[in-house]
């Protein structure tokens, strides 16, 4: 847990210091915002900012988004200056801390961003066997691969990893690589020069050196760029990097672990992904099973939920009801760990009387949740429509199918490459190299607003 302290808190400083290294916080200091920014560029590295109320909270919140850093802000002064927190509280501080520090507030919100906020619950055997062997892996500075579905918790296993790795006690930098815009992620990773593109206004370090020491998680790394991942596979293989703009390669010394809700071994039969940089990535895979693949962890983290939420709504817990453990066993959960804890959430602010009943387990549209849900008759004609689609297909490769789904999918969305993207559930880089793959091979493709004429 890495603390920076913007400011002087009003002469609270060393009070703040001390409660924070007390519980486990590295701390780090500077005297104000443009000090602050200049730290965190410089590869510092800080999973929350305490800012002294009596600073510009806004520039400092305007200048973390501009360099792309996501760390939280907590602004902090003299408890009676009303109007300053509300002030901060606009301007984007997460929260707002009274001063004199006190111990069991501080703790509390280092405990928000901290570990403890990633827990790994479960109960079922077929995640115990996967914590087996992350256990017997995780000394090791083999890379890893955690595969699964969205919403598996594949960030809390890799920081699980790190937990139990010998870099424990030095930095986790993770690193959402279908969040950044294809243009930004280079310098996001790599880190850039003074003036090596238009914005550049100083140095700032990437993810790679900031994590110098420590674990780098790879998020979602199927939807990396093909340029990009010549690049990192040299950053893997040699264990040094170049800035954007720079001219001397860097060192750098990390342990890398990726994620991927995709087959990457399909991606490189497809050709959007590179077959080395798979089996440099691919030394040990961790492959997390779906929510409905170990009925134990339902209930297990269902229970945990019920008390998180209760705690942090400030209401009385609830157990879940025996009729809602039920409910809850026999519904397919697609979005798994992180739809059912959503699902806990409301349920939680719904529930009325001693223990959560079904009644509260809802769907976000207000619909309750049903284990056996009744087919409409428009999904009972789409499913038999399917079948009859399906039989079609015999005979046909993998490839021209997928390329026939696309290109129709492309005509019902007008050419609209953003909803075509969402309706096949690929991303639009992945939709975008398809349509190049297929126009070199001099098939039409529909541009904006055009549909294809069939040959």
């Amino acid at each position: 847990m890495r603390l920076l302290i913007v400011g002087g808190l009003n002469g609270q400083i060393g009070a703040a210091t001390k409660i924070a290294m007390d519980r486990g916080a590295k701390v780090s200091h500077a005297a104000d915002i443009e000090q602050a920014l200049a730290s965190l560029r410089g590869g510092a590295g800080a999973d929350l900012v305490f800012c002294d109320v009596v600073l510009e909270i806004s520039a400092l919140v305007r200048g973390l988004a501009a360099e792309r850093i996501c760390t939280p802000v907590v602004a902090c002064g003299i408890g009676t200056d009303t109007r300053r927190a509300v002030d901060a509280i606009r301007a984007g501080a997460k929260e707002y801390l009274p001063l004199p520090a006190d111990p069991e507030l501080i703790a509390a919100v280092l405990a928000a961003v901290a570990d403890e906020s990633h827990q790994l619950v479960y109960e079922d055997e077929a995640m115990g066997a996967v914590l087996a062997l992350a256990d017997q892996i995780a000394g090791s500075e083999a890379s890893i691969l955690i595969t699964g579905e969205s919403g598996t918790g594949k960030e809390v296993l890799a920081r699980y990893v790190h937990r139990k790795s010998a870099r424990s006690d030095k930095p986790f930098i993770s690193v959402n690589c279908a969040a950044i815009p294809e243009n930004l992620l280079e310098s996001e990773l790599f880190g850039h020069e003074k003036g090596a593109f238009t914005g550049a206004i100083a140095r700032r370090i990437g993810k790679f050196e900031e994590a110098n020491g420590g674990t780098l998680l790879l998020d979602e790394i199927s939807e990396m760029d093909a340029r990009l991942q010549a690049k990192l596979l040299r950053a893997i293989q040699e264990r040094e990097i170049d800035r954007v703009g720079g001219t001397k390669p860097v060192k750098v010394d990390i342990r890398i672990i990726a994620t991927s809700n995709r087959d990457l071994a399909e991606a490189v039969k497809h050709g959007t992904f590179r077959e080395d940089l798979l089996y440099r990535l691919n030394v040990v895979n961790l492959r997390l099973p779906a929510l409905r693949e170990r009925p134990k962890d339902i209930r297990a983290l269902s229970q945990h939920f019920a008390r998180k939420y209760a705690e942090a709504n400030g209401v009385a817990f609830r157990p879940l009801a025996s009729a809602t453990e039920r409910l809850l066993l026999g519904h397919p959960w697609r979005g798994n760990v992180r739809e059912l804890e959503n699902t806990i959430h409301r349920a939680v602010l719904l529930a009325q009387g001693p223990e959560i009943a079904p009644e509260a387990i809802r769907l976000p549209d207000g619909t309750q949740v049903s284990s056996a849900p009744v087919m409409a008759p428009q999904v009972q004609s789409a499913v038999v429509n399917a079948a009859a689609v399906t039989r079609g297909l015999v005979g046909r490769t993998v490839a021209d199918v997928e390329r026939d789904l696309i290109l129709d999918t492309l005509d019902h969305c007008l050419g609209n490459r953003t909803h075509a993207a969402n309706i096949l559930g690929i991303s639009i880089r992945t939709l975008r190299n398809k349509l190049r793959e297929y126009s070199d091979a001099g098939m039409p493709v529909p541009g904006h607003g055009e549909q294809r004429i069939a040959g």
